[in-house]
């Protein structure tokens, strides 16, 4: 049976990232023969203190502790088939630990699914910046044997230093990711939005158009901010609520409208449109910034819509606040686009195909 250890930062069913680009697939893989293995760096007790402000004593130790955790998988690199690393293999800018993958008797995968070799650092790790070095990514890709690149623009970054690239979008899981049939008040209308600390800042580019969408329509609207908890805005009536994968799909089927703003930067163009995704799965009218992937993944006014500028934001947010109908209408073609282009069952085989290349 062949053995695939994942190297990866965060523990299972943590982290958005990795669920949706490996974890989901453990059970198709184990079931064509595969034996998975995952080897996180951050434990349960460590994400307490690891995206807050300060706490530097502690966030020195759980950077020596995941070190000593590489140099155990170091020793066993070899008895797998293949290492599959996600993004890095530590959070610092080293390669080392890449390099004793591509030494080894392993085959090495190398998957990013983000602009990784771009800084962009969350806030509350600013003072540890000094410690990444993204140009790694670069020499990460040239060591591989396969790199799975989650859209066209990181594929095509990654052919400039290795030719081995495969295209893997970033899949949702539609037995998990799916339609709830919830109570709702039909008089008022959600907007919502999911992400992460670290992402918190993209939410707020859409303020300026949704402050003037609550001015315009007062208490028909609400607005739902997932994965920032500590989120707070007064204007606008958002006490930010946690991520879990226990409630995700829940709080996310109580949308009846959900958001992607991006700034069209390099960053965001590398981004392989998870939140947009994970709304559409669930039946969701969704609203994206039509910046990389966001473009192929959206079919202006048949599966969704895409807004640039404030205006067309305003415009498209005000169309699907005064029509029902449409929103279910949008909302069930979202659902067929994911089923037929962005699931994991339209996707597996290809996974499976990519992986079985190496061990032949």
């Amino acid at each position: 049976m062949p053995k695939i250890l994942f190297i990866a930062s965060h523990r299972l069913n943590r982290s958005p990232s990795q669920r949706y680009r490996f974890e989901q697939y453990f059970d198709f893989l184990t079931k064509n023969g595969f034996e998975c293995h995952l080897s996180p760096i951050i434990t349960e007790k460590d994400d307490a203190v690891f995206y807050k402000q300060g706490k530097l004593f502690q966030k020195g130790w759980i950077l020596v502790k995941s070190i000593f955790t590489r140099i155990g998988d170091w020793k066993r690199f070899s008895d797998y088939d293949i290492v599959f690393v996600q993004r890095e293999a530590l959070m610092i800018g080293s390669t080392f630990f890449e390099k004793k993958i591509a030494k080894s008797k392993a085959k090495f995968v190398f998957d990013f699914d983000d602009s990784i070799w771009l800084m962009d650092t969350s806030e509350g790790n600013k003072k540890f910046e000094w410690l990444k070095n993204p140009l790694k990514t670069a020499k990460n890709i040239a060591l591989a044997d396969r790199i799975f690149a989650g859209n066209d623009y990181l594929a095509n970054y990654a052919k400039h230093y290795n030719t081995n690239v495969a295209l893997i979008p970033t899949t949702i899981d539609t037995d998990f990711h799916k339609p709830l049939s919830l109570a709702k008040n039909n008089d008022k209308v959600t907007i919502g939005w999911s992400g992460s600390i670290t992402t918190i800042k993209h939410f707020e580019y859409a303020l300026p158009y949704l402050t003037k969408i609550k001015n315009k329509f007062q208490d028909r609207v609400e607005f739902v901010v997932m994965g920032d908890p500590s989120y707070v805005n007064e204007e606008l009536s958002i006490k930010g609520v946690s991520w879990t994968a226990e409630t995700e799909v829940k709080v996310l089927n109580s949308f009846d409208i959900g958001i992607m703003p991006l700034p069209d930067d390099e960053w965001a163009k590398g981004k392989c449109g998870l939140k947009g995704l994970s709304y559409m799965a669930c039946g969701v009218t969704t609203i994206m910034s039509p910046v990389g992937v966001n473009n192929d993944i959206i079919e202006h006014g048949v599966n969704g819509y895409l807004a640039s500028s404030e205006e067309e934001w305003i415009n498209c947010l005000s169309l699907l606040i005064e029509d029902t109908e449409l929103r279910k209408r949008i909302g069930k073609n979202a659902r067929k686009t994911i089923e037929e282009k962005y699931s994991v069952n339209a996707n597996k085989e290809l996974y499976l195909n990519e992986l079985n290349k190496l061990i032949k």
